[in-house]
């Protein structure tokens, strides 16, 4: 029992890490119904970045270490949401009018530029995060020992989850998303800049991928130039499982996907926690389409 509960803790700090980068996803196929293939690779970058700002201040001794990690945080979001928001001017704007397939090629070719940037900045080998910054410990609850890193991950990414929520819901910005969602032509009739909503959503999903970078490297400890293929695909399938399109079905399904794995690797065998991914989508797909909570699509009155 305290293995299940061991390995559940675990998947659940994962499966924020999906979440997080499924927004991405979930939000720029929402507004315009095509896959940021390149968007696995912006999480990629803010967590080199992440890396990058730490040792320059963290270890510095400049700030104090908490508030060195909290600016650190937040100049990766503005960092890699800037980065989004120049990628949307330049491989998706000029191609906003042309056949899908045009602009999936696009993605796939700003997900190889960005990917190979990367390993010519960093390198090809692993880097890792500095072990002083990395907190060891562990709390006991209700007789079981979580780790503390695993504790802040997984409040980290509840936290930005339901700020993008309270936004999304709760704020005319995000009944502005809502609508051009829902339908650009009307959105546009009623007075929305469609394409500045659009450049919006290309930058709070790739600052939330780069705060799952973040996560992601202070957790594990190390990472590499490519390693946002395998996350970014996985954050796709979390995507398609809780609904694409769905916000809240993006949360879910990066959570669920994150437990079934950790499951998965502990009770059948660590080398099936990729091909399980797959699976579960494939069930998914056989039994539920559309995903969990359903894709999001207009009501036609």
């Amino acid at each position: 029992m305290i293995e299940f509960f061991q390995q559940f803790t675990n998947g659940l700090a994962v499966g924020g890490i999906y979440a997080l980068i499924a927004l991405g996803y979930t939000m720029v196929y929402g507004v315009l119904k095509l896959i940021n293939f390149a968007h696995g690779d912006l999480f990629t970058f803010g967590s080199y970045l992440g890396m990058t700002f730490l040792i320059s201040f963290a270890l510095s001794g400049a700030l104090p270490p908490v508030l060195a990690v909290v600016i650190m945080f937040l100049m990766v979001m503005g960092c890699v949401a800037l980065s989004g928001y120049l990628l949307e001017k330049a491989a998706y704007l000029p191609l906003r009018h042309t056949p899908r397939l045009t602009a999936v090629v696009s993605a796939l070719g700003a997900s190889i530029f960005l990917q190979n940037a990367i390993m010519l900045f960093y390198g090809p080998n692993y880097e890792v995060y500095p072990d002083s910054l990395r907190i060891s410990s562990s709390v006991n609850l209700l007789g079981l020992d979580v780790p503390v890193m695993r504790i802040i991950m997984l409040s980290i990414s509840i936290l930005l989850m339901l700020a993008l929520y309270f936004f999304t819901q709760k704020t005319k910005l995000g009944t502005a998303i809502r609508a051009v969602a829902t339908d650009q032509a009307a959105a546009r009739l009623m007075g929305i800049d469609v394409n500045r909503i659009i450049s919006l959503v290309f930058m709070i999903g790739p600052a939330l991928g780069g705060a799952a970078g973040v996560l992601l490297g202070l957790y594990y400890g190390q990472i590499r130039y490519d390693m946002g293929t395998m996350y970014g695909l996985k954050a796709f399938i979390a995507a398609i499982i809780g609904g694409i399109g769905n916000i809240p079905g993006a949360m879910l399904g990066g959570m669920l996907l994150g437990v079934l794995e950790a499951m998965g690797a502990a009770y059948i065998s660590p080398a099936w926690k990729d091909a399980l991914a797959f699976l579960i989508l494939i069930i998914i797909l056989i039994f539920r389409p559309t995903g969990i909570l359903g894709e999001r699509t207009a009501e036609k009155i």
